[in-house]
Order: C-alpha cells, then sequence, then structure tokens
C-alpha cells in the first residue's frame, strides 16, 4: 500500500508546485522545469531586525529594542521614528539588488521582524490580531526587485512574535515579557501571520519559500538555555507543523524551510517530516568544513528523503568561505551567506562606513560621560543611516571574489592595474587564496565559540594577510603587519619594457631580523636584503633593492619574507640609472 501511495502523492505535489516555483523532487531542490537548483543567496540582516553586533553596540545594546531605546533617549521619539524611516528606506534598494544579481547571487534571504507586519500582543485588543502594512510594502518592493533580476526571495522570520530564543540579540527577544513558547497569543499570531504572507504571495514564482522561523533556542526538557541537549523538541515540532498547516490552507506551492532546535541544528525529534514540499535547513559557523562537519545533515537528507540548505553562515575568512561554499556545493547544497551590510565590516560583500560623530556616540553609551547633544546626536546618526545606501558603501572585491570565483579556480587575479615603474602598496596584492595569491600562516577561525583572529588588523580585506591602518605619509590607508617568517604576497604588474629596477622597500620595525626578497614567475630576481631597525612601528624606513630585472609584459612579483617581525607599507620600483 505505501508503494502505491508515494508514487501518487509524488505525482500529485509535482503537479501542485512544478507551475514554475521552486519545490522540492526527492533530495533535491529543484524549479518549475524540474531543474536542479543551487541557491547562492545573501541574508539581508540588519534591514528589518538589528542586532547589536552589526551597529557595533552589541557590548551595551544587543537586541533591537535596547538599540531603539538607547536612541530615543538620545534624540527623542519623534527624531527616532525619523532616523528609523531613513535607516530603513536606505537599508536595502533596487541599486541593492541589482549589484547582488551582478556579482553572482541567485536568490536572498529576508530576515523579518514580526513588529513590521503585526503589533505587540500587548498592543491588541480583546486578543484580535491586526495588521500593519510597513512590512508587507518592504517586502513587496523587495520581491519585485528580485523578479526583476530573477532572483529567488526567501522569507525568514528572524524575529517571532515574544522571541524563539534565550539568545535574544538575533530575535529581539525581551525577557521581560512572555517569549513565544511562553504564550499561546504569540504563537497564535506566529501562525496567522504566517498564514497571511502565504495568502499574499501564494501565486508568485520568484518567492523561493519559508523559512518558518530562524534559529530556535530555547530548553523545553534539557538543561542547555539554548535547546541543544533536547532530545524530542515537542513543542517546536507542534509549532511549525500548525504553521505548515495554516500554510498549506492557502498555498500549495511553495516550499517551507525547517530550522531545528539550537540555533538551527538540532533535529531531534523533528522525524517524520510532516509535508512534502520540505527542505531541512542547517547553519555552518566557525567548524572545519570536512565532510564530517556536515555529514548528520547529510544522513538526515537521505534517510528522509529531503534536500538541504545551508539557510546561514559567514562571519569567517575568504579562505574558510571558499572552502565551506565548495564543500556544500559539492554535496548539491544550496547556501546563503550572512549579511550584506555591517558597520565597518571586512567578511561581508559591503562595508558601512562609521564616522567620528557615531564613534562619539558609541563611547557614550559604553562609558557614560557628558551626554552628547540632542542636534549632534541626531546629525551623528542621520549620517550612518545615509551611508547605509548602496553608493555610499564600500564593496568588498576579495569577498566577492572568494565566493564565486575562488570556488571555481586557484588562478589569481590583480586586485589593481599595477604599472611599472610606478608604486604597489602591500595591501593591494593579487585575489586569490592561500598558497597561490599570498601565504600566511593563520587564515580562517575554524575553533568554535573561541574567536580566533585570521587578519590581526581586522583592517581592509578578509584574507589571510593582517593590514592595519597606516600613518606614513605617502599611504593607501593600510599597512601589512604581523608578518612572520616565510610568508609572502603576489602582485600581477605589467612591465612597459625588460628594464634594470632599483625598488625602494618602505618598512617600519621595532627590532633587526627582518629580511625579504623578489621572485618573479617563481624565480628569485633579487638579493635578499636585511631590513635594520626603523625606530619604531610608526618610523618608518627605505632601504633599496638594486639591480632587479623584470621582464617585458604581465608576469607576477612575489615578496618573500624571509624573515618577519616588521610591516610593509609599498614598494617603488624606479628605473635604474
Amino acid at each position: 500500500m505505501k508503494k502505491i501511495i508515494l508514487p501518487f502523492f509524488m505525482c500529485f505535489a509535482l503537479a501542485s508546485f512544478g507551475q514554475g516555483f521552486l519545490h522540492r523532487n526527492g533530495q533535491n531542490i529543484v524549479d518549475g522545469n524540474d531543474k536542479n537548483v543551487v541557491l547562492r543567496g545573501l541574508g539581508l540582516g540588519g534591514w528589518m531586525i538589528q542586532e547589536g553586533y552589526m551597529i557595533q553596540s552589541g557590548a551595551f545594546a544587543g537586541p533591537q529594542y535596547k538599540i531603539k531605546q538607547k536612541i530615543t533617549d538620545l534624540i527623542g521619539a519623534a527624531n527616532t521614528e525619523e532616523f528609523y524611516k531613513a535607516y530603513k528606506a536606505n537599508g536595502i534598494t533596487k541599486r541593492d539588488i541589482d549589484s547582488l544579481a551582478a556579482w553572482g547571487f541567485n536568490s536572498i534571504r529576508l530576515p523579518m521582524h514580526y513588529n513590521l507586519y503585526t503589533p505587540a500582543i500587548e498592543n491588541e485588543k480583546d486578543g484580535q490580531i491586526t495588521w500593519l502594512e510597513e512590512g508587507f510594502t518592504m517586502t513587496d518592493n523587495l520581491l519585485n526587485w528580485c523578479a526583476a533580476n530573477k532572483m529567488y526571495l526567501i522569507l525568514d522570520l528572524h524575529g517571532a512574535p515574544g522571541g524563539q530564543g534565550h539568545d535574544a540579540n538575533i530575535s529581539d527577544y525581551d525577557p521581560s515579557k512572555p517569549s513565544l513558547w511562553e504564550s499561546a497569543a504569540n504563537q497564535d499570531k506566529m501562525i496567522a501571520l504566517w498564514k497571511k504572507l502565504a495568502q499574499r504571495y501564494k501565486n508568485n514564482p520568484w518567492i523561493g519559500g519559508y523559512d518558518i522561523i530562524n534559529e530556535p533556542n530555547w530548553n523545553f526538557t534539557g538543561a542547555n538555555l539554548n535547546g541543544c541537549d533536547e532530545t524530542s523538541n515537542v513543542p517546536l515540532k507542534a509549532l511549525l507543523t500548525s504553521i505548515t498547516k495554516a500554510i498549506r490552507e492557502v498555498d500549495s506551492n511553495h516550499l517551507i524551510f525547517i530550522e531545528g532546535n539550537c540555533w538551527g541544528n538540532n533535529y531531534n525529534g523533528m522525524f517524520p517530516l510532516w509535508d512534502e514540499n520540505m527542505a531541512l535547513s542547517f547553519h555552518k559557523y566557525w567548524n572545519g568544513n570536512n565532510q564530517a562537519s556536515i555529514q548528520t545533515m547529510l544522513d538526515y537528507r537521505t534517510k528522509h528523503n529531503v534536500p538541504l540548505w545551508m539557510g546561514e553562515s559567514g562571519e569567517n575568512s575568504n579562505v574558510w568561505f571558499k572552502e565551506a561554499i565548495s564543500l556544500v556545493e559539492k554535496n548539491n547544497i544550496g547556501w546563503a551567506f550572512w549579511p550584506m551590510k555591517k558597520i565597518e565590516n571586512i567578511a561581508g560583500v559591503t562595508s558601512v562606513t562609521k564616522t567620528p560623530e557615531y564613534e562619539e556616540i558609541l563611547t557614550y553609551w559604553k562609558n557614560g560621560g557628558t551626554k552628547p547633544t540632542e542636534e549632534f546626536a541626531k546629525k551623528a546618526l542621520m549620517q550612518i543611516a545615509d551611508n547605509y545606501k548602496m553608493e555610499n558603501l564600500t564593496v568588498k572585491p576579495d569577498v566577492i571574489d572568494a565566493m564565486f570565483r575562488q570556488v571555481q579556480t586557484n588562478d589569481t587575479k590583480p586586485y589593481k592595474n599595477h604599472k611599472i615603474p610606478g608604486t604597489i602598496f602591500a595591501t593591494e596584492y593579487d585575489l586569490g587564496t592561500n598558497g597561490f595569491a599570498y601565504s600566511d600562516k593563520e587564515v580562517a577561525n575554524y575553533e568554535g565559540t573561541k574567536f580566533t583572529p585570521w587578519n590581526k588588523g581586522n583592517q581592509m580585506r578578509n584574507d589571510g594577510v593582517d593590514i592595519v591602518k597606516c600613518s606614513d605619509q605617502i599611504t593607501n590607508g593600510y599597512q601589512v603587519s604581523y608578518i612572520e617568517d616565510g610568508e609572502w604576497l603576489q602582485f600581477t604588474v605589467e612591465v612597459k619594457n625588460e628594464t634594470i629596477f632599483e625598488v625602494a622597500i618602505r618598512y617600519s620595525n621595532e627590532k633587526a631580523g627582518g629580511k625579504l626578497y623578489l621572485e618573479q614567475d617563481e624565480k628569485k630576481i633579487s638579493e635578499t636584503i636585511a631590513l635594520p631597525v626603523s625606530g619604531g612601528e610608526t618610523i618608518w624606513k627605505t632601504v633599496f633593492l638594486k639591480n632587479v630585472i623584470l621582464k617585458k609584459g604581465s608576469s607576477k612579483i612575489r615578496v618573500h619574507f624571509e624573515r618577519g617581525n616588521f610591516n610593509l607599507n609599498y614598494l617603488e620600483f624606479k628605473k635604474s640609472n
């Protein structure tokens, strides 16, 4: 009987889901033509729901309600509303989505805060559920921009009514109020919200699916506050089942993504699954990128005949990004990295510039002291909101390169067009991975909750190379520091004519011992030069490599650090007399 029913059910599913909608076909996510789809996405974290670490307030204001209170205390309620209006208007625009599509992304994960769609339960009357137009309008606009670029939009309830986890920064959970798990009214509101969303978008094929609840982390019966030792997860499964039922009452087209407890990865008690058009999402951070790291999820896929999606990952180095994406794509698993915009961010595709005025506000919030005036604070905050516009961001080509091109090849690519004679700044080495564009001894964080920096200066680029700000008179703003023995940097250069050059090496150090030499196309072309003590980390000196012959045309120059413990600003190639 089972053998008869399942084929019929699958035929029904394909007939229902196959009209241009992303859907499940066995263990694969496929499009309306049953063609396998590998989702390559980005999460728009910080737009609809703020997390303190993204705006550098995490140490004293992590959840959004605390951030908003801090701002209100500074500039008043009316000015705060004006700030948030600008922040949301600038946070994601059509230009952002056009850019993501041009860079190679084919999908967007939208982290939603419920309170943009419906009021908190304490603001409702007599248990009613009412609706707010703001969130739906923001979603409609985003969906139109995605559709114009043929990108899938996956809706992710990041902040559920009441908050779905003890990790309050993620979901805007306020412990003074009933959580999602402690309030039937919050659960009813969540079910109604998903039904409302499904009703609205049921016929739109560019909705890629519904990610019902982001990273639940709650202890139902276990001792671990974040639900990592739960063995049954009964309340979680019950809520997910109820939401699925509500969605299916109005929408039989769209794929539903579910997440386990313990920030999405504890699936104990979640099987058997209860819907034919479903996929499992898992989140992956700060661990190794070998088959063992995802084997549990692969086993679920095989045993339960269900697709997988790495719904959130990131906050690591370019080396880690390439490894993680290569791993999941090799196993036919799509992905969504995190996030798009963050203040002073090296590990994302863009970075929001922090102003000195905003730094002054952060210092006040952290340490107290003289309160900034309302006029000063409002101006500073509105400038930050303006900095979120796509045209004001710093785009990170090294991160984009790692996520797309480097996954396909170890070939390097020029970071900048270096013409010789001329000056080459040390931080403008080639795009590419460790061992090909550069060699560094610490390149990623594989340590779980223990943070291990790959770029000790946390500046400019997201590779293993350690970069800090530079105060030399001639500078691009940054220098390579924390140089260790045996490391190297590679630069693709264009030489007009074969010439003998004198190369000025601009460096600083506190101790003697540093040594370097040059290679061209893997052949040594200079002597090894020692770097005498300059007098301090910020005192710059110049030494010269003589009689360096460079061949005509394009070639790759490597600067080998035979001995480290110095800082490097630039190399200047001049024709020798």
